[in-house]
C-alpha cells in the first residue's frame, strides 16, 4: 500500500478511534451506548421506498436490468430494497440476525428474491458471490480500517460500488450535549471528505454527490429524543428532565448533510 495511502487511513483509523467513549463514562452506562434499535433501520427502510434518493439513482444506473445487489450492513434494507424491482436477488449481509430478519421480511413482502449472510465485513465476504452493484448505506463511521472494507466491496462487485454517510460523524450532533451533560468535548472528524480521500487514494475514480434530508429523529416525540440521548450519553433515567433543558437550548437539526460516493468497480 503507498505511503500516502497510509497516511489518509491512519488518520481515519486515529480520528474514528477518538469517539471512543471514555471508559469511566461507559462503565456506568445503563444501556449500550452505542446501540441502535431495530425500530430506527425499519423506518430508514420503509422511507426508503416512498422516495427516490441519489444513493439510489447512482445504484440503478449501475444496475442491468434483473441483475443482482449487495447489500452490505443492510439493516433493515434502506439502501437496497428500492432497487428490487429492477433486480433478480439482492443478498443482505449484516452482523445482527434481528436485522437480517427485519431485511428479509420486507423484501418478502415486495416479492423480491432475498439472501441473507450473517456476518461483519469484510470477513463475511468469503460467503458472498459477486453482484452487478454492491451498496453500503451509513456504515463507514463503524469502519475503523476502510482500506480492506472498500477493496473487498470492490471486489464482489461487477459493476459498481455505491456508499452514502453522513457528511459528518452521526452522533456529532449530540457535541452540545456531552459538554453540557458531562463536560467533555467530542472529537471533529472524521467526515466523509476524510473517507473520500482514503478511498480516491486507494486507486478509486470517486464520484460524490452531496445533498440533505431530514433528521428523522428530530421530529420524534419529545419523550422518545430523551430517551435517545439519555442512552447514546450513557445517562440513567433520573437525569430526564436535565436532558430534556439541555436539549431545549440544543435541539437536533432538521436536516442532516448526506454524501453518495460511487465508483465503478471494473
Amino acid at each position: 500500500m503507498p505511503a500516502d495511502v497510509g497516511r489518509a487511513a491512519d488518520a481515519w483509523a486515529e480520528a474514528l478511534s477518538s469517539w471512543a467513549i471514555p471508559p469511566e463514562i461507559r462503565a456506568v452506562a445503563p444501556e449500550d451506548p452505542w446501540a441502535y434499535p431495530v425500530g430506527h433501520f425499519i423506518r430508514a427502510a420503509e422511507e426508503s421506498l416512498v422516495r427516490e434518493t441519489p444513493s439510489v439513482r447512482r445504484a440503478l444506473a449501475g444496475l442491468p436490468v434483473g441483475g443482482t445487489v449487495l447489500d452490505v450492513g443492510c439493516g433493515a434494507g434502506a439502501a437496497s430494497l428500492p432497487l428490487g424491482q429492477h433486480a433478480s436477488a439482492i443478498v443482505g449481509v449484516d452482523e445482527s440476525g434481528e436485522m437480517l430478519d427485519a431485511f428479509a421480511e420486507r423484501a418478502a413482502a415486495l416479492g423480491i428474491a432475498h439472501f441473507e449472510v450473517k456476518g461483519r465485513w469484510p470477513d463475511a465476504a468469503v460467503r458472498v458471490n459477486p453482484a452487478d452493484v454492491v451498496v453500503c448505506n451509513h456504515v463507514l463511521y463503524n469502519v475503523p480500517y476502510i482500506e480492506p472494507f472498500v477493496r473487498t466491496l470492490t471486489a464482489r462487485a461487477e459493476h459498481r460500488v455505491v456508499i452514502e454517510m453522513t457528511a459528518e460523524h452521526p452522533r456529532s450532533w449530540e457535541s452540545p450535549l456531552w459538554r453540557e451533560l458531562h463536560r467533555i468535548e467530542r472529537p471533529l472528524r472524521p467526515t466523509a471528505d476524510d473517507a473520500i480521500e482514503v478511498i480516491t487514494d486507494l486507486g478509486y475514480a470517486v464520484s460524490v454527490e452531496r445533498w440533505s434530508r431530514a433528521a428523522t429523529f428530530a421530529k420524534a416525540p419529545r419523550e422518545e429524543l430523551v430517551a435517545m440521548v439519555r442512552v447514546d450519553l450513557c445517562l440513567s433515567a433520573e437525569r430526564d428532565a436535565e436532558i430534556a433543558r439541555v436539549l431545549d437550548a440544543n435541539p437536533p437539526p432538521p436536516e442532516r448533510g448526506i454524501v453518495t460516493l460511487w465508483w465503478d468497480a471494473k
